[in-house]
């Protein structure tokens, strides 16, 4: 999906997460590949929104709070706050963080409600089925089973309760052919490939109409003119997207240059809402739906998906106080193919930090900048004429941009490491088959060139490192005197600087040494 001339504005988001959660690695997961995307989208030149919060009402956070002795208010300011802390913790850089108890969001969810009503695709009936409240999700009778308590459950495994009340409902029947006729016209909608045909063959198989109101509760946001109900939490929590970007007001700039959204980025256990009712709830507002939903996979933890009820969550925090945060962010988008499940645990960790960084990248830095400051006069050197072989490092190097560019659009992280890994193993070959250590007594000239091929090549390594592990490649940069960071110094013609001073080397990615190794 692509316009007829190319976008500067780049709007990205997580999903809101449910505020009754305890922030585990999997929320981690998801906010962290938007992170490295507004990140990235900034260094190319975007002006980029980049949105999370946190999902606040429903059946589910009002009996919470009461089993609490609170009330929901102050127990959803509490479990927001969370969330807002793990944003500080990672070192994301959201420019919005949205609470769907936000006035501005309250305004927004019956704003799109009305204009749903108004389109004659909303009608009041009757709902009776079976409704999961962990999920906050109806769910059709060929869909629940006994579990292993006896009590029904629905595909989530959540325990579902039949439910009789008074309901408005969401004429999703209606939608079924023009959401199958958009998923065709617009088959870059849903990635992975994967998901999209899950979707497709959901929507294939026939819409129910949805129900979008409760009764049997208070704790979300009142439908318009319809005295005792409230709206159905996916519909309110949905809506938050468009909240941040300036909805009701169209015609605001803010809603004008960022929607439609470039990016959701979701689990996949939360496709269906996003890639089958948000677009029948927007398109039947008469608003443009976002222009990809992709839906990861999971972490997995002792071979299944990490949850409460396991026991089997990781926590972000204590991964980062064990590894340190930059390397936890490069592993966690490295170790597994995105879009995929795997599994990630403290062995694979280790095996990253000791082979990838220190090995690879680190000992590369290290050991060329500490040949530098000893041998070199501590500046950049001058380089003379470039040989086939300097010529094919730069080269590859100077092409790094426009791959990695073209592997995030498609959030293939990890392709985008990999390809930067290739270099980085070039690099290293490079410098060991050139020996700087040889040439400083047989051709000093030579010396010069090689060790100035070899830190411009991590200077573009270093500047594309930048979304992923932002902290440890400043310090590089810094290494290499390098104030200019964003992409366009990646332009060709453009490099280091002859006989700029550089600081006192330091190592940035140390190995890992098990406690009970230090000591040996």
């Amino acid at each position: 999906m692509s316009d007829a001339a190319p976008r500067r504005a780049y709007y990205v988001t997580t999903p809101i997460y449910y505020v009754n959660d305890k922030p585990h690695i999997g929320h981690a997961y998801t906010t962290l590949a938007c992170d490295v995307l507004a990140r990235f989208k900034r260094l190319d030149g975007f002006d980029v929104r980049f949105q999370t919060g946190t999902d606040e009402h429903g059946q589910k956070v009002e009996k919470s709070a009461k089993a609490a002795g609170s009330d929901p208010r102050s127990f959803t300011d509490a479990g927001s706050q969370k969330f807002c802390d793990l944003l500080a913790f990672m070192n994301f850089t959201a420019d919005d963080f949205i609470r769907t108890t936000e006035a501005r969001h309250i305004n927004s969810a019956q704003a799109i409600w009305r204009a749903i009503a108004k389109a004659g695709d909303i009608y009041l009936g009757h709902y009776e089925g079976w409704y999961a409240v962990r999920d906050e999700a109806f769910y059709a009778e060929d869909e629940v089973k006994p579990g292993p308590n006896g009590k029904m459950v629905g595909p989530s495994g959540a325990e579902v309760e039949w439910v009789k009340e008074p309901s408005y409902f969401f004429r999703l029947s209606a939608w079924q052919d023009r959401l199958l006729a958009f998923y065709a016209s617009h088959p870059d909608f849903i990635l992975p490939e994967s998901r999209r045909n899950e979707v497709v063959s959901f929507v294939k198989a026939g819409l129910r109409d949805l129900s979008v109101s409760r009764t049997s509760f208070t704790w979300g946001i009142p439908v318009p003119d319809a005295p005792g109900h409230v709206m159905y939490v996916w519909l309110d929590a949905l809506t938050n997207y468009i909240t941040a970007a300036g909805y009701p007001d169209t015609n605001s700039a803010s809603f004008r240059t960022y929607w439609p959204a470039d990016l959701h980025m979701i689990g996949k256990d939360i496709l269906r809402f996003h890639a089958v009712y948000w677009p029948a709830f927007l398109m039947a507002a008469g608003i443009a739906p976002p222009r990809r939903v992709f839906a990861h996979g999971w972490i997995l933890n002792k071979g299944e998906k990490m949850s409460k009820s396991l026991g089997n969550v990781l926590s972000p925090h204590e991964l980062v106080n064990e590894f340190g945060l930059d390397a936890v962010r490069y592993c966690l988008l490295r170790e597994v193919p995105f879009g995929q499940d795997g599994y990630i645990g403290r062995e694979t960790i280790i095996a990253r930090i000791n082979g990838d960084l220190a090995n690879d990248l680190g000992n590369l830095a290290q050991r060329v900048l500490s040949f530098i400051a000893k041998n070199g006069g501590a500046q950049v050197p001058q380089p003379g004429p470039l040989s086939s072989a300097d010529q094919a490092l730069i080269g590859a190097a100077e092409k790094l941009l426009d791959t990695v560019r073209l592997e995030l659009d498609r959030q293939a992280f990890h392709r985008a490491l990999e390809a930067v890994w290739l270099v980085i193993g070039d690099a290293n070959r490079y410098i060991d088959k050139q020996a700087p250590w040889t040439l400083r007594k047989t051709d000093p000239a030579r010396m010069a060139t090689v060790l100035y091929v070899t830190i411009e090549t991590l200077r573009r390594i270093a500047i594309l490192l930048q979304p992923f592990m932002p902290s440890s490649a400043a310090r590089i940069l810094d290494q290499l005197a390098v104030s200019a960071r964003d992409f366009a110094v990646l332009a060709p013609g453009q490099g280091l600087v002859a006989g700029t001073p550089l600081p006192p080397p330091a190592g940035v990615f140390p190995r890992f040494v098990e406690a009970a190794d230090a000591g040996r």
